[in-house]
């Protein structure tokens, strides 16, 4: 068994940073991806790519890390991952990359919200009422009119919500399982779970169209490494509000890269989303100190 780590929000912090730039380049080059490419095929691409590097990686310095007594939590992991990740990739084929880089940062809200009844945290009015906040910001950049929700939407906010049981599920395993099996688990149980939709497909596939697969993996394991990482030193509910940043991050690649301009209604509404996320967490640290 690890000894728990010390905690360390600064840190955290910082590697949660590293790892929203890296995921805003892991969702640009997949722009680049034919759109006639099944999201099951990124996502076993996505799968395979951690898969391959983790168990390099644990098999260059401790092969013992193949395995785990608690072996069905870590299958547990690896199913939510698939889920999130296949909600995930469906989100950003329907919407566009602003809208569905908002929602995807609805993770934080859901955070706040289930602390007090995952962990017991207690997180006061305030941040309740800024989690509340929060998800009237999504509102607004969804640009719901009347009671019609385009189904991308729902694909992105089923995303946060699963991704946010996710950084739960980091916080329980880190006290006792090492980063590289955790990620060696979750691109096993991933790749061998999307497989069979995606291997009908995998001989049409272009050579560049495999490049930028491989790459976008590539950059995905990165990004789950510093994030798994991030919560291992940091606690939950003080680094709620860092992943906002993707949202600079994307709005910034979508603009510069793919000509994407927000509407008023999804900047303000991602204003109101990364305000009530940074307030949240700084009322949490306050607490703390």
């Amino acid at each position: 068994m690890n000894r728990q780590a010390a905690i360390d929000n600064r840190y955290g912090a910082i590697l949660l940073v590293a790892a929203a730039a890296v995921f805003t380049a892991d969702v640009g080059v997949l722009r680049f991806v034919s759109p006639d490419v099944p999201f099951a095929q990124i996502v076993f691409f996505r799968s395979l790519s951690q898969l391959v590097i983790v168990a390099a990686w644990i098999a260059a310095t401790r092969p013992a890390r193949f395995v785990s007594p608690r072996w069905p939590r870590l299958v547990l992991r690896g199913l939510t991952s698939l889920v999130c990740w296949w909600l995930y990739y469906a989100s950003f084929q329907m919407l566009d990359l602003a809208l569905a880089s908002v929602l995807t940062f609805t993770t934080s809200l859901f955070v706040v919200s289930l602390a007090p009844f995952v962990f017991g945290e207690q997180i006061g009015l305030s941040r309740g009422l800024s989690a509340v906040l929060g998800f009237v910001g999504v509102v607004i950049a969804s640009e719901v009119s009347g009671v019609n929700v385009e189904p991308g939407v729902l694909y992105g906010l089923g995303s946060a919500f699963v991704a946010a049981l996710l950084i739960f599920q980091n916080r329980a395993l880190a006290r006792s399982e090492h980063t590289a099996t955790i990620m060696f688990w979750i691109g096993l149980v991933a790749s061998l779970g999307t497989f069979p939709m995606a291997a009908a497909g995998l001989s049409d596939i272009a050579y560049d169209e495999f490049l930028l697969l491989i790459t976008a993996g590539t950059l995905a394991t990165l990004g789950m490494l510093l994030t798994v990482e991030a919560y291992r030193f940091g606690e939950v509910s003080a680094l709620a509000s860092f992943p906002y940043l993707r949202i600079l991050f994307a709005l910034a690649v979508g603009y510069v890269f793919f000509a994407e301009t927000a509407s008023w209604r999804q900047i303000s509404g991602a204003i109101i989303v990364v305000a009530c996320g940074m307030y949240a967490g700084s009322k949490e640290r306050a607490a703390l100190r």
